[in-house]
């Protein structure tokens, strides 16, 4: 598994910026709205809090925040800290803007919130430690280069929670299926090539094992069929090809469809409209 990069196929077709906007001390509420296709991620440097969300059913979940702690919220979610009026308070945010939002593949494999001690992660120190370096000396461009390092410890989280998946609780999903050494392989070459031919014969044969074993091992780490992945992504990516202009017919025959009807009807079954309704809706203006 060392020799598998799970993650920079994935992170080469669907970038994620990252944009710090607040270090030092938060008194009192702040609260940090939700918008499309953002994500937050937060390191408490020092001091304590409560940390509040409501979840999309309605409950609302409180947390007491007592160490150094990295808090990691991939999808829009609005959130709370609550600080006593002390200076002993130390935060460093910034925004995480992901290429397809919401239908970023590495956003919908996580939970809307990840809390991680950063005693638990201590990987992640090197990077953290270049990022407070940088927040804590002023110089040329400071702004620029913070932004990068948060971008480093992101992906080094990444990586921290493909090797943790059980300590940090993930549900079935992408991740858990990376984890996996059997199925490590079939997902990386489906996220690099998915115009191929992947019929589950091909895909067990991938995964070196029975297509029985491999459809049962696959919805059970991953949480869909095969084929359901494979649509999912193949949609997701088509997506993000529409946005940058490709054409139907051009779209439906890189990603292996027989005809552009075929992708069509596909597309709509998943999103819930065709290419082109979708296409005009997305570039919209947001009103207000």
């Amino acid at each position: 598994m060392a020799t598998l990069d799970r993650i920079s196929p994935l992170l080469e077709r669907f970038r994620v910026r990252t944009k710090v906007f607040h270090t030092g001390p938060l008194c009192g509420v702040t609260t940090f709205a939700a918008r499309p296709g953002q994500g937050f991620l937060h390191v408490l440097r020092a001091g304590e809090m409560t940390v509040s969300h409501q979840l999309p059913g309605g409950r609302l979940v409180t947390r007491e925040i007592v160490e150094p702690t990295l808090l990691f919220y991939p999808r829009p979610l609005e959130h709370s800290f609550n600080n006593a009026p002390t200076e002993e308070s130390d935060f460093a945010c910034a925004t995480l803007d992901f290429d397809g939002g919401e239908h970023h593949p590495l956003v919908r494999a996580l939970p809307p919130v990840l809390v991680l001690p950063l005693h638990a992660t201590r990987t992640l120190s090197p990077a953290l430690d270049l990022l407070f370096l940088e927040i804590d000396n002023v110089r040329c461009g400071q702004r620029v280069l913070a932004d990068r390092l948060f971008e480093v410890v992101l992906i080094q989280l990444f990586r921290w929670l493909l090797e943790h998946r059980e300590e940090a609780e993930l549900p079935a999903g992408l991740f858990t299926g990376l984890a996996d050494e059997r199925l490590a392989p079939l997902l990386i070459a489906m996220h690099e090539s998915p115009g191929e031919e992947w019929t589950l014969p091909a895909m067990a044969r991938v995964a070196g094992m029975s297509r029985s074993s491999f459809a049962a091992a696959f919805k059970e780490c991953v949480g869909q069929t095969p084929a359901d992945y494979l649509t999912r992504w193949r949609i997701v990516v088509a997506q993000d090809r529409l946005r940058a202009g490709a054409s139907v017919a051009r779209t439906a025959h890189e990603l292996g469809y027989a005809n552009a009807a075929a992708f069509s009807r596909a597309f709509s079954r998943c999103v819930g409209v065709s290419p082109r309704a979708w296409l005009a809706d997305s570039r919209d203006p947001v009103p207000g």
